[in-house]
This record gives structure tokens, C-alpha cells and sequence, in this order.
């Protein structure tokens, strides 16, 4: 198994008379180059500085392109669960807002009005109460869905702005640059959110991080089906996520205990005043110098005596495709590119939209098993929706139904398989990677975060995920234990799914797709 691992990923990059490889802001068409040639800059900052990283003997340490794309976090499995069903991941979140003794991140889409969110700010309220105002709570939500309806994620935090601990807590909120002038004055509410967003999921409780595809709101805290894993006692990897959340906040709107918002920056630097040049690239730099800070500071950590003592990495992975900031979208491409003959991939996304770069790189590069996880239209989040919004879920039909043909035309329908998770009453919304090595069962690695692996997730939102990847055989089988689940719940597609009455697609969605397909 160890040797295994060790050819297996030394294939992902040759060892031999290389330097850091991946782009943060690549040229156009620089990611099919650049893996081509299995060779680019690590390009952090203007001045281009290069990080070497020292390839050992240790398995955990050979994963050579890995810790050269992104910082490398080590730590045990046994730190690591994984969390099956929403309500669990709802009453963790809800005790660990009760209980976090220093400091308190959350970054989400958006923060739900109902009664399980109203009981999350309760307890963060009372945690800054018994402490005295103590523990630091950092919350990073969008402006335009943090912002929709009367009653929103700005008017369920205010409480905690207005009370005697307001000081200890602070509440950002996203703006896109892309949303502005003429677009901001006509696009209404709700449809404004389809030019760019806030989409990372992180919450982190002292030294302690959850990563997911979820938010905070009722759906999914009950039957909304995602992903969540809980990783305990890394407190680097929490400090790095935290500088993350508040870097982006120094370039959001902050809301007042008033609820109105303000905005603190340089001058001429603003989301939707002045040129948003200045704006992109203001925000831009912020990011990629903690990225570079971070690879510096990590890259040290493989000459180190005593790394053998850990069975698995995770490296943080970010898109802002709309600071001109690509990172998650090369390293994904990497893997699938690069999956062998023998070994497995699965992959799942609540919205099957994949990006040509990805779709071309599983029909044509790709030499593993591959099985696609999607929802099934009555368990997509738009199903029975009014008006547009109702004809979404037969939109992605449609563009599933292209995946298929591209995939019987390209022969390669009997190493890909398209699954649709049905659940009666739930709607589907897990998205990530499994990779099992030839001849394995059991992952070695995962990918879990905010990225839906379509269009916005690599040009128009904020995303993040983790890569894990494990020795460890007890979050192996924890992890095979979760694809095992989720694939439980769907049924293969093939040509019959497409002829049924009820997956019969509209003129008007075709030509929604048609249109609109880069916004989905």
C-alpha cells in the first residue's frame, strides 16, 4: 500500500528537476499548457518568488505538485470525522457556538430567518455573555444574499452588534466588483445574485474547523443533503483559514449594530465605485501574499524531524475567478487529468454544469473508473420553484443529458457512469472528489468544500475546499463509508432516463441553457 501511494502520486509530478507548479493567475489557456508540460511558476506575488519544496522519502511528504500548488497542513486521521446527516451537523455547529472558548469564524453564503438560525446567534450571544466578551466572533456572509427581504442575515445579527459585547463581534459582507453601474441599478434582488458571490463555507471554533458545502439555514440543518467533515486540533490550518475569512472582510462591507453598512478601504478602492481594476487588484494581492506567507512558512515543514508521526495532509484550495485568482480549478483539473487505469474517482455536485476543461480532461485524459453524482430534478433545490427559477432543475437535465451523449459518442459510456440522488422529501446539495489508488477500495483522497465544478465556481464566486489525503485506514473507511451513502441513495442514468415524460426539456429552458449556461 505505502509503495503504491508513493508511484501513484510521484506520477502526478516528476520529481526530477522541477520547480513549484501552479499558477495562481495564469495566462489564457495556461492550465492545458502548464499540465502538458508538468512544469509552471508558482506566481504569488508580482515579483514572481518561487517556493522549493524537498521531496523525502515519507509517502505523506511525495506528494511532491501537492505541497508546491498549496500549503501543506499535517496531521492524524484520528482527528478527523466525518458527519453524516444535516441535524448532526446542526447540533455541532449549535454546541460549538455555545462552547468555543477564543475565537468564533463563520463564513457562509448567507445566514437563514427561521428558528434553528435564530437559536445559532442566540448561543453565540450567550457565549460572548459568559465570557465576558472574550471570544472573537469573525462572520463573512455575501452583501447581495445577506442583504435579499426585510427580514435577512443583516437583521438576525444585529442583536449580537447591539449588545454590551458588540465590540467582540464583527460582521462582513462580500460585494462582487462585478456588480455594478448599469447592472446594479437594473438587476432586481435575487436575480443580482447571479453575477458573482460569496460562496465559502468555513466554521471554526478555536482550534477546530468544519468544512462543508453548507450553509446556515434551515434546509440545510434538516433535509438538505450535503457534505461535512470536522477537523479537531489543527490549529495552523485554523489560523491560516481565519487570516483567509479576515482578509477577505478587509475588502467587504461591514454592518453596523444600525444595520446599515460602511466601507473602509484606500481611496479609489471600492466594489462598485471608481474602476474596478483597483478594486480586483487591491484584492487580489491581499489574498495571494497570505497565500505566499503561507507557502514560506510551510514549505519548511517537510525537512523537519518528526513529520513521519502523521498519516495525513490537507491543503487548502481557493478560486476567486473574479479577483482573477486561480488555484482550486488547476489542481482539480491536475487530478482528473492524471487518474490512472485500475483506480476509481467519484465525484458529486448538487449542479451538474461541469467546465469544458474538466469535461474534456475525464473523456480524454482521464483513465480511471469515474462515477458523477448529481441530483435528480424533484431533489434539486429549485425543484417546484415559481416562475424561471421553476425551469432550472430541467436546465440541468439538459446539460447532463449533453454529458452522456458526449460520453456514448466519445465511447467512453462504460467508464463513466452519471448517478441522480433521489430521496423522498430531501434535496441534494454534496459536491466534492473521492480518488481510490488501483486495486483499492478505500479513498486516499478527497476533496470537500464550496465548489460545484461548473461555471461559478471557477469564474464567479469565492470558493474553497480542502484536498485530504490519507494512510490512515480508519478515515479511509470512514470516507468510503460516506460516497457509499450518498451513491446508495441514486440511480444510474442512461439513455431511458433522457425519452421519460417527465425529463422532457422545454424549448424555452434549451434555450435558458443556451443563454444563460455560464451563469449557472
Amino acid at each position: 500500500m505505502k509503495h503504491l501511494i508513493l508511484r501513484t502520486l510521484k506520477r502526478f509530478y516528476n520529481l526530477k528537476n522541477t520547480r513549484g507548479n501552479l499558477l495562481l493567475n495564469p495566462r489564457p489557456n495556461a492550465s492545458s499548457t502548464c499540465i502538458a508540460r508538468c512544469k509552471t511558476e508558482i506566481a504569488m506575488l508580482d515579483d514572481e518568488k518561487y517556493v522549493e519544496v524537498e521531496a523525502t522519502s515519507c509517502e505523506m511528504n511525495s506528494l511532491t505538485w501537492l505541497h508546491k500548488a498549496s500549503p501543506g497542513f499535517p496531521t492524524n486521521g484520528s482527528k478527523i470525522t466525518v458527519v453524516h446527516e444535516p441535524s448532526a451537523f446542526y447540533n455541532l455547529l449549535l454546541d460549538k457556538c455555545h462552547t468555543a472558548q477564543k475565537r468564533i469564524t463563520l463564513a457562509s453564503l448567507y445566514l437563514g430567518t427561521g428558528e434553528l438560525e435564530s437559536n445559532l446567534v442566540a448561543a453565540l450571544g450567550d457565549n460572548l455573555e459568559r465570557s465576558n466578551g472574550t471570544v472573537k466572533i469573525n462572520i463573512l456572509l455575501d452583501y447581495t444574499r445577506g442583504s435579499r427581504g426585510k427580514q435577512n442575515s443583516r437583521t438576525m445579527l444585529q442583536p449580537l452588534l447591539k449588545g454590551r459585547w458588540g465590540k467582540s463581534c464583527s460582521v462582513a459582507l462580500y460585494h462582487t466588483p462585478k456588480l455594478r453601474g448599469i447592472l446594479k441599478a437594473l438587476i432586481p434582488d435575487r436575480f443580482n445574485e447571479l453575477v458573482g458571490l460569496q460562496h465559502m463555507k468555513l466554521y471554526l471554533f478555536d482550534d477546530t474547523l468544519i468544512i462543508s458545502g453548507a450553509n446556515l439555514s434551515h434546509d440545510y440543518f434538516t433535509n438538505r443533503q450535503d457534505r461535512y467533515i470536522v477537523i479537531e486540533d489543527c490549529k495552523e490550518l485554523c489560523d491560516f483559514y481565519s487570516k483567509l475569512v479576515e482578509r477577505v472582510s478587509e475588502f467587504s462591507f461591514k454592518l453596523e449594530s444600525n444595520g446599515t453598512t460602511t466601507f473602509k478601504s484606500e481611496e479609489n478602492i471600492h466594489p462598485y465605485k471608481g474602476r474596478r481594476k483597483n478594486f480586483t487588484d487591491a484584492a487580489a494581492r491581499n489574498i495571494k501574499s497570505l497565500f505566499h506567507e503561507e507557502m514560506e512558512k510551510r514549505s519548511e515543514i517537510t525537512k523537519h524531524d518528526g513529520i513521519s508521526e502523521y498519516d495525513t495532509w490537507i491543503f487548502p484550495l481557493i478560486e476567486m475567478g473574479q479577483l482573477n485568482i486561480r488555484h482550486d480549478s488547476e489542481v482539480t483539473l491536475r487530478l482528473l487529468q492524471t487518474a490512472q487505469s485500475g483506480a476509481t474517482l467519484k465525484l458529486a455536485t448538487g449542479y451538474f454544469n461541469l467546465i469544458p476543461m474538466y469535461r474534456k480532461a475525464l473523456l480524454n485524459d482521464c483513465k480511471a473508473t469515474c462515477h458523477l453524482l448529481t441530483a435528480h430534478p424533484t431533489a434539486n433545490g429549485f425543484y417546484g420553484a415559481k416562475g424561471i427559477a421553476g425551469g432550472i432543475p430541467l436546465a440541468y437535465t439538459k446539460i447532463e443529458e449533453s454529458f452522456y451523449k458526449s460520453c456514448v459518442r466519445s465511447g467512453q459510456k462504460d467508464r463513466v457512469t452519471l448517478w441522480e440522488f433521489v430521496r423522498s422529501g430531501w434535496t441534494y446539495h454534496a459536491k466534492g472528489l473521492w480518488y481510490s489508488l488501483p486495486g483499492e477500495q478505500k479513498p486516499c483522497l478527497t476533496l470537500i468544500g464550496s465548489p460545484n465544478f461548473g461555471y461559478r465556481s471557477v469564474r464567479k464566486d469565492l470558493e474553497t475546499q480542502v484536498a485530504l489525503i490519507t494512510r490512515n485506514e480508519d478515515l479511509q473507511t470512514a470516507l468510503e463509508a460516506e460516497h457509499t451513502r450518498l451513491f446508495s441513495r441514486a440511480k444510474p442514468v442512461d439513455g431511458r432516463t433522457f425519452k421519460a415524460r417527465d425529463r422532457v426539456v422545454p424549448t424555452w429552458v434549451v434555450a435558458m441553457v443556451v443563454l444563460f449556461r455560464y451563469f449557472f
